[in-house]
């Protein structure tokens, strides 16, 4: 069997970095839809330049969301592994007692 060992406070504070940028990621892409709707609005008022700003926001939005769930996605996983290792430490020392 593979030796395993993990810095817990290191991964956990890489999953709180995860955990951030998720959240970070996440309110851009709310921004950036806002951004969109209101440069959309704005066209409709004869500035057509706005529209083709809005069309490139509306491109980068789904791609932000995404990286921001694979973020949080990502931070659950590490803190997954954190308390699966941890668990199996204690639960496999305990036979030894």
């Amino acid at each position: 069997m593979a030796d395993v060992s993990m810095d817990y406070g290191v991964v956990e504070n890489l999953a709180n970095v995860f955990g951030t940028s998720g959240d970070v990621l996440k309110a851009v892409a709310k921004a950036l839809q806002i951004a969109s709707s209101i440069l959309k609005a704005t066209a409709m008022f004869g500035m057509i330049g706005n529209l083709a700003l809005a069309r490139y926001l509306d491109g980068i939005h789904p791609k932000c969301t995404q990286l921001g769930d694979t973020c949080t996605e990502l931070k659950g996983d590490l803190m997954g592994a954190i308390s699966s290792l941890r668990d199996g430490d204690t639960s496999g020392s305990q036979r030894f007692v």
